[in-house]
């Protein structure tokens, strides 16, 4: 029987690059290729992962500009518009927040990538005038410095201990 706790700790550190990715993780669990494709696609089927992706560094590829840009949407319309805004390749976020307000309007929040500010406000043009009438309030809040890109962490080894310690 596959140990459920064993995958998840192996998959947080993302898929080894190696030509078959499932059946080394198999071997470092003690288990078998199939059996972790097969449960990895159970755990999908009842909603436990919504997705496997990779983190890119993008500052890395040339995407040295990103911003969050935070947006002021009715209510009634956040699911449409996240789902517009979460159409375009250059979002890599499009979630819901509460308000706090008074000092806090925004109900929507959405990073966009580009590779200056001036491409990330061109993208920010394009979900406008994609996805929005022209009167939503917005502000954009580029980043200064990046801390840490990385993939969320659910189970805590000894590795993962030592680096945080």
């Amino acid at each position: 029987m596959l140990d459920e706790r064993k995958l998840i700790a192996a998959l947080q550190h993302g898929l080894p690059l190696v030509s078959h990715p499932y059946a080394a993780i198999a071997e470092q669990i003690g288990s078998s290729e199939t059996e972790v494709i097969e449960y990895i696609q159970a755990m999908k089927d009842r909603g436990d992962i919504k997705r496997l992706g990779v983190v890119v560094r993008h500052r890395k590829l040339g995407y040295t500009a990103n911003a969050m840009v935070v947006w002021d949407i009715p209510d009634e319309r956040v699911d449409e518009m996240g789902h517009c805004f979460g159409r375009f390749d250059f979002v890599t976020l499009s979630y819901r927040r509460p308000r706090h307000l008074p000092d806090w309007p925004y109900n929507l929040f959405c990073m966009i990538h580009g590779r200056d500010r001036d491409d990330v406000m061109k993208n920010l043009q394009l979900m406008i005038a994609n996805c929005c009438e022209a009167d939503i309030k917005y502000s954009v809040l580029f980043s200064n410095r990046c801390f840490k890109q990385r993939g969320a962490i659910y189970i805590h080894s000894e590795k993962t201990e030592a680096v945080r310690a």
